[in-house]
């Protein structure tokens, strides 16, 4: 009788496993939509903005959100966070209908650093009884005579930094004042001008960390250039290694979210939901699960970010963005079945 390879045996066994699973992916996210809800506490306001809110996290009977927020009205630059913006929070004893605004959680840093011109699209994880707070930072464009910040799709990159509380309300102090994940040196590579949008997850023993990339050879185009990346690491302070390529393309706000054994994604430029069942090949497994009405720059509700022994419990509802020129706000989402 001839020896038979129990690697042999066990493929086709692992391959149905994997196709059953990101099959059941499928069904769920071809068949829910986003519906919204106004709420009170960080909605509209006259004459400031918050935008790119972070996932959701729950803290006793609390939620915490944090969010970008410019103060001050700025028409010429349609809110965005490069100019001025620092990042907040807010807590919510109702499920995140109403939200009271708990205060500033990092401002930028001192001058001449990587993050003194703005630190915007926050996103939370707690672990080792620490909360850390990842952020996106930039400094004024090197070489502008006023010290100002151009956004010339050249020189004006951004990194991602990490700041440490032992609250959920703080105080946040940097872990560093360099950042944890920087843009790639080669110019060809998809994140060699932006790294943004922290999103994180623990799998597999290390703390992934995703987030939208974009190169210098297509920074002339915008975010339509923007793809998702992933760099992992032992500790939340890192140090990260970058996978190194994209695996995600058209993702311009990050959100990920663990599914069943796999991961999932929103894809807000092509406004589809995405499955891997390796949280990396997002692109062999295209669900293209389309939505009628997309969050904007939305963060989830995961109770996994602050016990790791919640797994694959899905995407119920979260926090998005009203994009509304100088005045953008927040709103509250769920996935809802068509």
């Amino acid at each position: 009788m001839k020896n038979i390879c129990c690697k042999c045996l066990l493929l086709p066994l692992l391959l149905w496993t994997h196709s059953s699973i990101a099959q059941n992916a499928a069904d769920y996210l071809n068949h829910v939509e986003f519906t919204f809800t106004d709420v009170a506490g960080i909605g509209y306001e006259k004459g400031l903005t918050r935008r790119d809110p972070s996932d959701v996290i729950k803290v006793g009977q609390t939620h915490y959100v944090y969010y970008t927020k410019i103060p001050d009205a700025q028409p010429e630059y349609w809110g965005a966070g490069y100019w001025g913006a620092s990042v907040w929070c807010a807590k919510s004893e109702d499920d995140g209908y109403s939200w009271t605004e708990v205060g500033q959680m990092l401002d930028v840093g001192a001058a001449a650093q990587w993050d003194s011109q703005a630190v915007f699209t926050p996103n939370i994880l707690y672990a080792g009884g620490k909360y850390y707070l990842y952020y996106t930072g930039v400094k004024p464009t090197p070489g502008n005579a006023e010290g100002e910040f151009e956004n010339n799709n050249i020189s004006d990159i951004t990194a991602i930094g990490v700041a440490v509380a032992d609250s959920p309300e703080g105080p946040f102090k940097r872990v560093d004042q360099t950042p944890i994940l920087q843009v790639s040196v080669e110019p060809e590579k998809f994140d060699s001008y932006r790294v943004d949008d922290a999103s994180l997850l623990y799998r597999n023993g290390l703390y992934w960390l995703y987030y939208k990339g974009r190169s210098l050879l297509g920074g002339q185009g915008g975010p339509a250039h923007t793809a998702m990346g992933v760099a992992y690491a032992k500790n939340p302070e890192g140090p990260y290694t970058k996978y190194g390529n994209e695996i995600l393309d058209r993702s311009h706000e990050v959100l990920i979210w663990p599914h069943g054994t796999g991961v999932a994604a929103f894809a807000s430029l092509s406004e589809t939901f995405e499955y891997a069942p390796d949280g990396i090949d997002f692109m062999s497994n295209k669900l293209n699960a389309k939505v009628d009405e997309r969050a904007v720059a939305p963060g989830a509700f995961r109770p996994d970010l602050t016990n790791k022994a919640i797994v694959g419990e899905g995407l119920r509802w979260g926090i998005s963005m009203v994009p509304n020129k100088h005045e953008c706000y927040l709103v509250r989402f769920e996935l809802s079945s068509k």
